[in-house]
């Protein structure tokens, strides 16, 4: 089945251009040029992806982020990931983004080929169950048990003394990399690293907004952290030890 691709860009220029490469490449793609008819979009179609320009001259593209993640569909909520595009050099747009929810990102201007692999990153975290293995038996299992914490790797559910907590695909699968090396001090390149399908970017400190949301959904007390530890200017650490 072609997946669906919406983009909510006011560049109808952009818009068009993107449409036919991405149509090129085997994708369906569907432009709304503002957020009101995007998030109209949504309401009549469930896309894969939503490619979201922050810049739009309705609503604000992180309200619209935030709308997109808050919605429901059958009772649970929206499964469908974002890509945002941010104005380049303008981190803070970014992290408010992944606060919210939001699976990745690309700054403008962006090259076409970039955005297709930023694209079937995206997809792919999102659709595949099977996680490249580290050393360590919990990888023989489906379901990696920490105490309380629960991980399906194959389900892409995460529990916490039974109570499922939400994540992004991207932070599910940081999660999972890191579970998978427990008790190893990894650099923030190391963790990057470890999942599959995103380029390193220099100085990006993403990972560390990704890794505030996983203590949120995942520690009994966040500005207290027991599981996922820093361990200063060096990165993270996974914890081994049983709640």
């Amino acid at each position: 089945m072609t997946q669906q691709l919406l983009m909510i860009e006011d560049d109808n220029r952009l818009a068009a251009m993107v449409g036919d490469y991405l149509r090129q490449s085997g994708y369906g793609f569907t432009h709304a040029a503002d957020g009101h008819s995007g998030l109209e979009a949504l309401d009549n179609s469930e896309p894969d992806l939503v490619i979201l320009d922050l810049m739009l001259p309705d609503i604000d593209g992180l309200e619209v982020c935030r709308r997109i993640k808050n919605r429901s569909t059958h009772g649970d909520k929206s499964s469908v990931a974002v890509l945002m595009l941010t104005a380049k050099g303008d981190p803070m747009d970014r992290i408010i983004g992944l606060e919210i929810g939001a699976d990745d990102y690309l700054p403008k201007p962006f090259e076409p080929r970039e955005l297709l692999a930023r694209i079937r990153a995206v997809l792919r975290r999102g659709s595949d169950g099977n996680t490249s293995s580290g050393n360590g038996s919990a990888t023989l299992h489906k379901v990696m048990r920490f105490g309380t914490l629960d991980i399906d790797r194959d389900a892409r559910v995460v529990s916490v003394a039974g109570n499922p907590r939400e994540l992004t695909s991207y932070q599910f699968d940081l999660l999972v990399a890191m579970a998978e090396r427990a008790g190893r001090v990894l650099s923030r390149d190391q963790i990057m690293e470890a999942v599959r399908g995103r380029e390193l970017e220099a100085f990006d400190r993403s990972i560390d907004v990704h890794m505030g949301r996983i203590r949120n959904a995942i520690e009994v007390d966040a500005k207290d952290p027991k599981r996922i530890l820093t361990v200063r200017g060096v990165g993270y650490v996974f914890a081994r030890q049983q709640d």
